[in-house]
């Protein structure tokens, strides 16, 4: 507890009112954390569908500016609701990256180009409404998602994002240099900087040792690009420039100010998309259940309440549709910073909004943003491995919430076994029908979550469960 002293004791509060110069710092590394994650989505899936030529330049900064925007409203929303909608819970909201799969099937579905794009709106929006109408029914649901369960999913988002958080680590796996010295050495310094920061200062220095970390691993990156050689050579010998390398004419050809544009892709209704998103969009809201409940006994060391997880399933959902308006892939739960609540036990509302309000100045201002965004992969993963192996430790809290019995401890070892192996190796359902590769392929949070709560239902209690 010492090593709270110098902090606002309101920052492990939900409702505390604390100092804006406490909160910006704390809300800004929520920030840093996730701003790589929220594009990126955006730029996979408008590859799948071809629209990152020179005649769709604009459309594409246009989506990513409108990303940042909707991340930060959503983000609001969630913080502090509107009417039913938001769960008032300390959750950061950006584009999900759990749709990736079925959004690239549903490019290749429809040939690609504006038309794909505009359907992946539609659906978007359809399912984000069947979302939205779910969470309203949330607490008859719950008891199929005891802490079990939830806990088996948190567990599971936290091991399906370790191998994202190692790749960022090395640099992207799609960087030519990719594991290179250089940028081991940069994530190790920004990981180091970080654990000096967390154990050995207290108070505010202490809790935003995440922003500080990345600060450092920025200078670390700039002060490499004036002593080493900022370019390779690939094996065909192809030059390349390396992933640890800043892009500053990123940021000097950047706007200062830019209006967001309001459906910069037309919304088209095609059963062909609609189907598979609506599923995807069930699945989502199980984990949101997980992200929730996760950051809840993460940080505040308790279970949600009913009407925390339905307002929180319910903005999952209408924030989703509200994107697909600006052309933004559904917005959900972002995982990577229910790990940052569950480190640094920060919770306080008003320090969360800061970061949110950062996003939609991001998402006027893409100077700004672009100074974010050239943020290297590695000094990222640096802070990533931590944060992601945060939510691990959650989800076991969760599921020994409850003492371990026979039952429980089957559900969980079949679901993480079978579900979520299964899901890591997509391979293995190389030859099931379609429409399984799409819901169960390339994650293994979605099957994890389907055979814990089966299992749930179908497994008889133990004795001293009934009791």
């Amino acid at each position: 507890m010492a090593k709270k002293s110098n902090i606002s004791p309101a920052a492990f509060e939900l409702d505390g009112k604390m100092p804006l110069s406490q909160a910006i710092p704390l809300g800004l590394q929520h920030v840093l954390a996730m701003f790589v994650g929220n594009l990126t989505p955006l730029l996979i899936i408008t590859g799948a569908c071809g629209l990152t030529g020179s005649e769709f330049a604009g459309l594409q900064l246009s989506l990513l500016q409108n990303a940042m925007l909707i991340a930060g409203v959503v983000t609001l929303i969630q913080l502090f609701s509107i009417g039913p909608i938001g769960g008032k819970v300390p959750i950061i909201m950006g584009t999900s990256s759990g749709f990736i799969g079925v959004f690239n099937s549903v490019a290749t579905t429809m040939g690609g180009g504006v038309i794909a794009y505009g359907a992946i709106m539609g659906a978007a929006m359809i399912g984000g409404l069947f979302e939205g109408v779910l969470g309203f029914f949330l607490k008859p649901l719950r008891k199929f998602f005891p802490s079990v369960v939830t806990g088996t999913v948190v567990l599971s988002i936290g091991l399906s994002l370790i191998s994202v958080g190692i790749n960022t680590f090395g640099g992207g796996n799609n960087a030519p240099d990719f594991g290179s010295v250089e940028n081991l050495l940069l994530a190790c310094f920004v990981l180091v900087v970080i654990l000096i920061f967390k154990s050995a200062t207290t108070g505010i220095t202490s809790s935003s040792s995440i922003l500080i970390g990345i600060i450092f691993g920025y200078i670390a990156a700039a002060i490499m690009g004036l002593i080493l050689p900022t370019t390779g050579v690939t094996a065909e010998g192809l030059e390349y420039t390396k992933a640890w390398v800043l892009n500053w004419d990123k940021v000097a050809n950047a706007a200062w100010f830019a209006v967001p544009k309001i459906m910069p892709v037309k919304p088209i209704l095609d059963i062909r998309a609609i189907i598979p998103v609506i599923i995807m969009f069930i699945v989502t809201a199980v984990e949101t259940v997980g992200d929730i409940s996760g950051v809840m006994e993460g940080g505040l060391g308790r279970e949600a309440t009913d009407k925390e997880l339905s307002g929180g399933v319910i903005c999952d959902g209408i924030g989703s549709s509200f994107a697909a308006l600006f052309g933004v892939l559904p917005n959900t739960s972002f995982s990577q910073n229910v790990g940052l609540v569950a480190m640094t036990k920060i919770v306080n509302r008003f320090a969360l909004a800061t970061g949110a309000v950062f996003l939609i100045l991001c998402g006027l201002c893409p100077k700004l943003g672009a100074l974010v965004s050239i943020m290297p992969q590695s000094v990222l993963g640096g802070a990533a491995v931590m944060m992601f192996s945060s939510i691990v430790v959650s989800g076991i809290q969760l599921i020994t919430k409850t003492p371990l019995t026979g039952r429980n401890l089957s559900i969980v070892s079949v679901a993480l076994g079978v579900g979520y192996g299964m899901g890591a190796n997509a391979a293995i359902l190389a030859h099931t029908p379609v429409a399984v590769q799409l819901i169960f392929g390339g994650s293994g949070i979605v099957p994890a979550a389907m055979v814990a709560i089966i299992l749930n239902i179908l497994l008889p209690k133990d004795q001293e469960e009934t009791a």
